[in-house]
């Protein structure tokens, strides 16, 4: 099989019974049954530690990608934010290559890709919008190629790359989800120390910086932050599901309130629900996480859509019959 055959392989999911710590799963072992008893059911999943450390990691995760992904949805970045998901995959791969950690690789890639997205001016004219996202563009796409090139230059056995792409939650160390909880912390903090100018920023920023609020500054440091937040999370969840991670929970959460501080707690909440209950599924079942979580996360936007949309319709429906009185 040969290297990009790998890359695209799913790999069979780590969630048995029969696991100890640090043992590997059979091939294809049939999961745990799920039975009358959710109570029972619920107290199996934090038996075993390769569970326990894959909700802590996921909790850490949840959050840190639904705080950051709020201001990100609101500053209209997503694009920006799948760039940087998609770089991930290169760097690690890279570090791979050159037989570097890829955490390394991760960080290294996303952070580089962030100061090249950041470099583009966000002013009025739609120009620079244009701008950036051409920019944007062609950022992702480069790292496509390195990507692809970097794992066909591989020589060795490249089914550790599958995680590059789709992540493993399942086979999470102790040690990596206390590293995931300092950078998340520390991402956290810098958004909260941001906060107001950021939210001022983000929202109009002609009036912002017509006041003093360094514009400018806040958008590279947001970018900065959006890219390590992605690095930090990619090592869990891969390259590919941090984005549903980042945008789901806090575009759902959008469309239900504008309140910002509503918002963010809300985003908070639903990464969190769309996690625990993605990764609670998954040890039931014999399909990767990765599709549960995204499923979720898209159920419960389409279920905040249709929440604003017969809000909309009813506030129409009062407006009109109180012109017609």
């Amino acid at each position: 099989m040969s290297a990009l055959a790998h890359l695209v392989a799913a790999t069979a999911p780590a969630r048995y019974a029969a696991l100890g710590p640090g043992a590997h799963p059979p091939h294809r072992a049939p999961p745990p049954v799920l039975g009358a008893n959710l109570v029972s059911d619920l107290h199996e999943l934090f038996t075993y530690h390769f569970m326990v450390t894959a909700l802590a990691a996921g909790t850490v995760v949840a959050v840190l990608a639904a705080a950051v992904g709020w201001v990100m949805v609101l500053r209209r970045q997503s694009f920006a934010g799948h760039t940087l998901a998609v770089v991930g995959f290169p760097g690690a791969a890279g570090a791979t290559l050159v037989g570097l950690p890829i955490a390394v690789g991760y960080f290294g890639a996303c952070v580089a890709a962030a100061l090249v997205i950041a470099a583009i001016p966000r002013g009025r004219a739609g120009s620079s919008r244009g701008a950036e996202s051409a920019v944007t563009g062609a950022v992702q796409a480069f790292a496509l190629a390195a990507g692809v090139l970097f794992v066909n230059l591989y020589q060795g056995f490249l089914n550790g790359v599958d995680a590059l792409l789709f992540g493993s939650f399942l086979g999470i160390t102790d040690s990596q989800v206390w590293s995931l909880t300092a950078v998340a912390v520390g991402a956290l903090a810098l958004l909260v120390l941001l906060g107001r100018p950021l939210l001022f920023a983000s929202v109009d920023p002609d009036v912002a910086r017509a006041r003093g609020v360094p514009v400018r500054a806040l958008s590279l440091a947001f970018v900065v932050l959006l890219g390590v937040a992605v690095a930090a999370a990619s090592e869990i969840t891969g390259s590919l599901l941090v984005f549903a991670l980042l945008v789901m929970p806090a575009a759902a959460a959008q469309q239900v309130t504008a309140r910002p501080g509503l918002g963010l707690v809300l985003s908070v909440a639903l990464g969190l629900l769309v996690t625990w209950s993605g990764l609670a599924v998954a040890y039931f079942s014999i399909y990767p996480s990765g599709f549960y979580l995204t499923s979720f996360g898209f159920a419960v936007y389409l279920v905040a859509a249709g929440v604003r949309g017969v809000s909309e319709a009813r506030s129409r429906r009062v407006a009109a019959l109180g012109r017609g009185a």
